[in-house]
């Protein structure tokens, strides 16, 4: 045998495992994300930062005052006051506290990202300020250190705005904590396009792919938006001094269990529901951005994602063009032929299946919103090809340059514990 039928064959064989391990992942979430998770024992404190007012505002923030959970703390936090957040939060307070499980609500007001050093380069127009972590970071530190002084507080828990989470969301993200190889705890999120433009239901897709990949395996990755932590742990592998100096919340918390030989537990209850719509220019720039982050803080979970990508296209596009040549050069129905063949028709078939098993997981786990997500369930698994390339296409975007902007302000990473803020507003920052 020439040695293309050996890589074609490898090629086939790494296609079946990755749909094996998918599917895997897809039994995994639909046994899990019905289950019942009564313990509540351990006293949680919740954080919520907030930025501005994102879509469904009122709908997202009313679901973590409706946790069935019976010992729980519910703190908001802000950069300051002027935030239209802040006087948001303080309204839904006086309509939702009374109703509320939660032992305590507070609103907190952080204040801004403090700055260690100013460009005094009267040349340049906008202004450079150097701060060692994100003002997310600034703010989830804030509460750390009024939380660190409740003695009784056992699990950290932190949340997004811009997710809506069902009631027995907090007690699926604390359940797997009771185990000690277990460090930390994890959901996700899925985009529900408020409205179907093409760019809306695109994001939904390349994001439903990352998903995907999510399961029981020690593969996993926190993501900030959902996630929690025991405190002692959070102490043990020093978060507390990690977070001080980094961007990424979630996988600096990743590195940092991993480290220490624990692993991350993924919670298919939580996969929150996010309403959004975007633009193709929002799109492009939120999804640069998470490859760029990946790239600094993670970087072999972003050559593996641009492994994958390349992988999955080449199998597809180059195999079904290697395909046409055989079918010029040998005989049809050949052998040679038919190996050449198999390529492209197993990546399609694999590629088609993966796109169905993760639209029918998620149509089971966020039931409520199966009528608003049909036209996103549709266009991802007929244009499963077409989302592929534009995955690509952030990965490669994501290989130049440093700077990203998040919620208005833009950052430079330098490194994993090194971030500049660049800020063109010199009254965002103190």
């Amino acid at each position: 045998m020439e040695l293309y039928y050996y890589i074609a064959l490898a090629a086939i064989l790494l296609q079946l495992l990755f749909l094996l391990q998918t599917y895997k992942n897809h039994r995994y979430a639909l046994d899990k994300y019905e289950k019942k998770r009564s313990w509540h024992k351990l006293r949680t404190a919740l954080i919520v930062p907030c930025k501005g007012l994102e879509p469904d505002f009122q709908k997202n923030i009313s679901s973590f005052y409706n946790q069935d959970y019976e010992n729980y703390l519910l703190w908001f936090v802000v950069a300051d006051k002027s935030d239209p957040a802040y006087n948001e939060l303080r309204k839904l307070k006086d309509q939702l506290s009374q109703y509320s499980k939660a032992r305590d609500i507070q609103i907190l007001i952080a204040g801004h990202i403090k700055n260690s050093k100013e460009s005094n380069n009267t040349a340049e127009k906008e202004k450079i300020y150097y701060s060692d972590c994100s003002q997310k970071i600034h703010n989830l530190l804030y509460c750390y250190e009024r939380i660190n002084e409740d003695e009784d507080v056992e699990v950290l828990a932190f949340a997004d705005s811009d997710i809506c989470v069902r009631q027995d969301w907090l007690s699926h993200l604390v359940w797997p904590l009771r185990h000690s190889n277990v460090g930390a705890s994890s959901g996700y999120r899925w985009f529900i396009p408020k409205k179907n433009n093409l760019a809306s239901l695109a994001l939904s897709a390349v994001n439903a792919k990352v998903a995907q990949l999510l399961g029981n395996t020690r593969f996993n990755r926190a993501w900030g938006g959902s996630m929690a932590i025991r405190k002692d742990v959070f102490q043990q592998i020093g978060l507390d001094k990690i977070w001080h100096k980094v961007l990424s919340d979630d996988l600096s918390l990743t590195y940092a269990v991993k480290k220490a030989g624990l692993k991350v537990a993924f919670c298919p209850a939580c996969l929150a529901a996010s309403y959004e719509s975007t633009t193709w220019r929002e799109l492009f720039e939120f999804g640069r951005r998470q490859f760029l982050i990946t790239r600094i803080y993670a970087r072999g979970t972003w050559w593996f994602g641009l492994f994958s990508s390349l992988y999955s296209i080449s199998g597809l596009w180059a195999g079904a063009a290697l395909a046409f040549y055989a079918a010029h050069k040998f005989l049809a129905f050949s052998f040679e032929f038919l190996v050449i063949l198999a390529v492209p028709v197993v990546f399609f078939a694999g590629q088609l299946v993966r796109a169905i098993l993760r639209q029918r997981m998620i149509s089971k786990l966020l039931k409520k919103d199966l009528p608003q997500m049909k036209t996103a369930i549709i266009a991802d698994i007929l244009a499963f090809w077409a989302w592929s390339l534009l995955m690509l296409a952030f990965i490669i975007s994501s290989a130049f340059g440093r700077t990203i902007r998040w919620r208005g302000i833009r950052y430079k990473l330098l490194s994993p514990t090194e971030t500049i803020v660049i800020d063109e507003s010199i009254n965002r920052v103190n």
